[in-house]
């Protein structure tokens, strides 16, 4: 569709002779702008709408008519005395205005000729007369008619004083400055301003040839004020000379590097179409696969616009620069990361249970808390869940627990093991300018489950390394780990918040004592102690010989393990809380009998005991290590480690010397305090021991712990050297078949200590069949369940001296 619009032409009025050589910029004159002021026009008058241009009196523009209403108007008054009305139009994109769609000042123009161009358009050279506005709009077909008032210029005493010719000149300057400072302006335009004699004209003039907006354009037709229209023309000339001023500078900085980018393009350009001859250059495919994948993502404005702000950075980069790959890396992580992209939880809990049932056996309690903490999770919706840590000794199925988790919830699981972790830099990443920067392990991992509500399992938290020259990872947990603050956790490489709420933590440990206080208290503990024999003996036969024959390529069939020969495997080749060292000796059983199977050769499917010896060696550990029969000074102590509980035995004797004290065994100093305060407490109360106070005098107590290459500490042995050492001076046997635990004090008291359920355990597997403790630790052995208790007696105590009328 044609536009009446204004032409890129020279314009002329010498139609009969054609158009002069070179630009021709028709220049108003005082008398004719007299005449036009004194011209009469009149009242009604045909309009013609334009668009993206307004006309100034005394300007002669050329115009394209395209419109039949237009085409129709301009020839009906080009027969007659050639005075139309033009008005510019508030939308140019409306190809059929109505009478609301025009501003209601205009201009009047004469038309000076109509020409018929070679390619079929009407072309029509008009001047300007007079501003009017519309009172009334007559008729609308086949063209616009109105009622119009004319308005003359108001004359002001202002325009005649020296600041207005002052704007006036100041207004021709600037005029001459921009056009001698523009190159996209002919030369001749300077030519033409300075000869220009009237400053109304010349205001008019430059209106019309303003770089402004059309509703710009049209406030200045409307100001029937010179002084006040001279001030708005000097502002914008002002602005505009500005503009190419800075423009200028901008050019001159780059002037310097022009040679270098012309070569870097042209370079370009040649590589590009080589790259199209072979089928596209690469760099664009993969821009455009980051696009088509952005679409797909659910991410909030926030990461929208940053990902929108770094693609159009990396398609202004050279694709050979070593920044381009970083910043790809950057884009390939934000659309491959999974941003509000969750899998369905399955909240049955029965499914849960026999789940957990299913792959673990024995841990009522532990599977019990699960339950109750799934049950929460399904109601909370999984908002703010706490974190859970497991904690126990190895193989306990601490790590296989949350496995279990994960698949009973039907989310992905991820593990991460923290243990011997000493850069912060691993959880949070690095930045980005970094050479080789990547995230943190967190999202790494989030990248490839391709899930935001993942089963995280945090591996051995209580071996990451505290504050050191890297970093505390430690405190970088705290974020990780806090419901409050990892909707909002910030990763060094991303530099986006990332919500880590919905992920369900996980944490194991093997002792809380290495964990940051503020670490633990953001955790709920949960422990997961060892299993007894006959556990062991029923996970072995569930799990643990299904799982390595299938890995040693056997059929359970071709090889038969009775449960009297993995008890004796747990009794005489295994001495742990777990099921890790059973595992490898079953494993070592089934590799022995596989080279049979292997070759071909006859071999008994029945393990017989006899067998065990061969396949594994000699026995480990005997299955009671406590003494047979009453001895003095040796008494059965019970001790927790991070690998279970254990016994141990304190040894004491006395020789001639002058009351000296010796401690021997690798002890660490709560021990060796334990020791000072039992003997300052027999000494002290020797008498309601029934012990001469000489012995103190004249004889030396030595004490110690066997196995003096493993280091031993804590206070739990205190009432264990106490025993032993008032066996010694009172020349009395102690029962081999009693164990106890417990602190002691300088008063005589007896304190409760912890780990009595792996204590339980040792002494079980050990043949004691008593156990001496605290008073306050009887609330912790009610605790647990029966058939751990089974067969032990227990003996609560308060004070130290209690402890004989048991052993003695």
């Amino acid at each position: 569709m044609k536009d009446d619009s204004i032409l890129d032409m020279s314009f002329y009025l010498d139609s009969e002779h054609g158009p002069p050589e070179g630009d021709f910029f028709p220049v108003l004159s005082r008398e004719d702008e007299q005449k036009i002021e004194a011209e009469e026009m009149p009242e009604i008058l045909n309009i013609l709408p334009l668009r993206n241009t307004v006309l100034f009196p005394g300007v002669i523009i050329p115009i394209t008519v395209g419109r039949d209403k237009s085409i129709k108007l301009i020839k009906d008054v080009y027969r007659g005395k050639r005075i139309i009305g033009v008005v510019a139009q508030k939308d140019p994109d409306i190809e059929d205005p109505s009478p609301e769609d025009l501003f209601q000042v205009g201009t009047a123009a004469f038309i000076i000729k109509l020409l018929q161009m070679p390619d079929g358009n009407n072309t029509v050279i008009i001047q300007g007369r007079n501003r009017f506005s519309i009172d009334e709009m007559i008729t609308t077909d086949p063209y616009f008619t109105a009622k119009v008032s004319i308005q003359k210029t108001i004359p002001s005493i202002v325009t005649k004083s020296r600041e207005f010719k002052a704007t006036v000149d100041s207004v021709k300057d600037l005029a001459i400055q921009i056009v001698k400072q523009s190159p996209n302006i002919p030369t001749e335009a300077s030519f033409a301003i300075q000869n220009i004699e009237s400053p109304n004209f010349l205001l008019h003039f430059i209106c019309s040839s303003l770089n402004i907006s059309l509703e710009d354009k049209q406030k200045l037709l409307e100001i029937n004020k010179f002084d006040v229209l001279s001030g708005k023309v000097l502002e914008f000339l002002t602005k505009e000379l500005q503009m190419i001023e800075l423009k200028n500078q901008i050019q001159k900085k780059v002037k310097k590097d022009i040679d270098k980018q012309q070569r870097d393009y042209l370079l370009n350009m040649q590589l590009k179409t080589i790259q199209d001859e072979l089928g596209g250059a690469p760099h664009e495919q993969e821009i455009k696969e980051l696009s088509e994948k952005a679409v797909k993502k659910l991410w909030n404005d926030e990461v929208k616009g940053v990902f929108e702000k770094e693609l159009q950075k990396l398609q202004r980069m050279n694709p050979s620069a070593a920044e381009y790959s970083i910043q790809m890396n950057y884009l390939e992580y934000l659309v491959e990361l999974p941003w509000n992209e969750y899998t369905k939880d399955n909240n049955s809990l029965k499914f849960a249970e026999k789940k957990l049932d299913k792959d673990h056996f024995g841990l009522e309690k532990v599977k019990q808390r699960i339950i109750e903490f799934l049950a929460v999770l399904k109601m909370k919706n999984n908002k703010n869940a706490p974190i859970l840590c497991l904690v126990g000794p190895p193989g306990v199925g601490k790590t296989s627990l949350g496995k279990s988790i994960a698949e009973s919830l039907g989310r992905k699981y991820i593990r991460i093991s923290l243990g011997g972790l000493r850069d912060e830099a691993e959880l949070r990443g690095h930045r980005k300018t970094y050479i080789g920067a990547m995230p943190g392990r967190i999202i790494q991992s989030l990248k490839k489950t391709k899930t935001a509500n993942p089963v995280f399992v945090l591996d051995e938290i209580d071996k990451v390394s505290g504050n050191n020259i890297n970093g505390d990872p430690q405190a970088a947990l705290l974020e990780i780990l806090d419901p409050e603050q990892n909707t909002n956790f910030h990763d060094n490489y991303l530099e986006i918040d990332f919500d880590l709420s919905k992920i369900l933590f996980i944490a194991t440990a093997n002792t809380l004592s290495t964990i940051h206080p503020a670490l633990r208290d953001r955790m709920e503990i949960i422990e997961v102690d060892g299993y007894t024999n006959e556990e062991k003996v029923e996970i072995a036969v569930r799990h643990l010989i299904p799982k390595q024959m299938d890995q040693h390529g056997l059929k359970l069939k071709d090889l038969l393990f009775s449960k009297q020969i993995i008890s004796k495997i747990v009794e005489d080749y295994t001495r742990e809380s777990g099921v890790r060292a059973l595992e490898q000796n079953i494993a070592k059983m089934i590799r022995y009998y596989i080279r049979f199977i292997a070759e071909n050769e006859p071999f008994d499917k029945k393990i017989k005991l006899d067998d065990i010896e061969k396949a594994l060696g000699l026995r480990k550990f005997q299955k009671d290590r406590t003494f047979s029969t009453k001895q003095i000074g040796v008494v059965t102590g019970l001790a927790w480690t991070m690998y279970g509980g254990e016994i141990l035995f304190i040894e004491a004797s006395m020789s001639k010397g002058k009351g000296g004290l010796t401690m021997t065994g690798n002890l660490g100093d709560v021990m060796k305090e334990s020791a000072t305060l039992a003997y300052e407490y027999i000494k002290s109360h020797s008498t309601l021991l029934n012990i001469n106070q000489k012995m103190f005098e004249e004889n030396n107590i030595h004490v110690h712990v066997p196995e003096g290459a493993t280091p031993k500490d804590g206070p739990s042995a205190g009432i264990t050297m106490f025993t032993a050492m008032a066996s010694v001076f009172g020349n009395k046997k102690v029962n081999p078949k009693i164990a106890m635990t417990g602190e002691i004090t300088l008063r005589g008291k007896v304190l409760p200590v912890g780990g009595i359920k792996e204590k339980i355990l040792a002494a079980k597997r050990a043949g004691v069949n008593e156990i001496v403790l605290s008073k306050d630790n009887q609330k912790d052995v009610v605790d647990i369940e029966e058939y751990y208790t089974k067969g032990i007696q227990f003996h609560y105590i308060q004070e130290m001296k209690d402890v004989l009328q048991w052993v003695m």
